[in-house]
């Protein structure tokens, strides 16, 4: 497919970490990089303006939510994705597959498709890999996922292999039905925590045409290390020439970890989501803006962050949040974002230089003192 092309052009010498660069018909992407998610064609509180402020290159659509409102058909009238929200760089939308995990309570997986009761109206949704591509190619995305089957860990391995199973056979479904020849599709990972699993199915879909992979069902609630480990044992199983996606990850400790081991893209509300709630990411560990120690702080969140947040004060931020005022969250989310952003460009130029341990090793002083807990929240 010639609208896509993904160079590889450093290799880190002491991890598995890559610098590349992800060709398609709305631009280029540098990688490792991070996508921030719009999940209703709209980054949450944020202009697109905003956003292509702090540096994002690709952004993230959600399948599922899109054919509810305002329906797929009503985002193809009005230009597709890129024309309906003025985005002009690279879209990914999501399958709906993360929905089959995060609705269970109102859905139900057949061999055929996942069937929903809408959460709006309590309408009958039903989502086949077949209609998954048609939806995905009216919003005109420049990559659509495979529908996925993802399942809550941890879980009976006999619902684990089964899951992996139809993931892969609707990945076949998928390809199939696609018709665009300028919208690229990627196959999704699962498996679990069970590493020979992930190998088999990374296996069995690195031998179909796909133009690029992801790795899913992880961030669901398993520890850290064990995600760290599952990726690690998958992407040695995935072609070196193709992009290699980690979905709903993660916190800035998680990026790195798994850009050590191999992935390429990221997307994750964590950014916004923290940010709507006044927590902000920097190298000294996470900010909680509302603490009452931040009411005459005169310093910026960040001195080495040159976004519209660190103009202001700590004490003018938190002023915002304690007055409920909208520019508080806006502003937090904007400083999240071209944080993560700056995490992307480091890491990049770290791995360029041969240097990404020594990078890692630097930005996980700063962080441990503060973790996070890690959670896939993609929507």
């Amino acid at each position: 497919m010639s609208h896509f092309q993904y160079n590889i052009h450093h290799q880190d010498p002491a991890t598995a970490a890559r610098r590349g660069v992800f060709t398609t018909p709305h631009g280029r992407v540098q990688t490792p990089g991070f996508m921030p998610v719009g999940t209703q064609a709209t980054v949450k509180g944020l202009t697109i303006d905003q956003v292509a402020a702090t540096g994002a290159e690709m952004i993230l659509g959600n399948t599922y939510h899109l054919a509810l409102r305002p329906g797929h058909e009503t985002v193809r009238r009005l230009g597709g994705l890129h024309g309906m929200t003025l985005w002009q760089g690279p879209i990914l939308t999501d399958s709906g597959g993360f929905q089959i995990f995060s609705l269970e309570g109102i859905r139900e997986v057949s061999e055929q498709q996942a069937t929903f009761r809408s959460h709006i109206d309590g309408a009958i949704i039903q989502l086949t890999p077949e209609h998954s591509i048609e939806i995905q190619e009216s919003l005109g995305s420049d990559v659509a996922m495979v529908l996925d089957h993802v399942v809550a860990l941890p879980a009976e391995p006999d619902a684990v292999v089964d899951a992996m199973e139809r993931s892969i056979r609707w990945a076949k479904r998928c390809l199939n039905a696609a018709t665009r020849d300028d919208q690229a599709r990627f196959a999704i990972v699962q498996g679990g925590l069970d590493a020979k699993l992930r190998a088999e199915c990374a296996t069995e879909l690195s031998s179909l045409a796909f133009e690029g992979f992801a790795i899913g069902g992880l961030s669901v609630g398993e520890p850290p290390e064990e995600m760290y480990r599952i990726t690690a044992a998958t992407c040695p199983h995935l072609p070196t020439d193709k992009p290699r996606y980690l979905m709903g990850v993660g916190t800035p400790i998680d990026l790195l970890e798994n850009i050590a081991r191999g992935i390429d893209l990221f997307d994750c509300v964590m950014p916004t989501r923290n940010g709507r709630n006044a927590m902000a990411f920097t190298d000294r560990g996470q900010i909680k803006i509302r603490n009452a120690v931040h009411r005459e702080d005169t310093r910026p969140l960040d001195p080495d962050c040159h976004c519209v947040a660190c103009r202001h004060s700590r004490g003018y931020l938190r002023h915002l949040f304690i007055a409920k005022e909208m520019l508080g969250p806006i502003l937090l989310s904007i400083h999240n974002l071209t944080y993560y952003q700056r995490i992307m460009a480091e890491a990049r130029a770290a791995i360029e230089l041969g240097r990404f341990s020594e990078y890692v090793a630097k930005k996980k002083k700063g962080w441990l003192s503060q973790p996070t807990t890690n959670a896939e929240t993609r929507g």
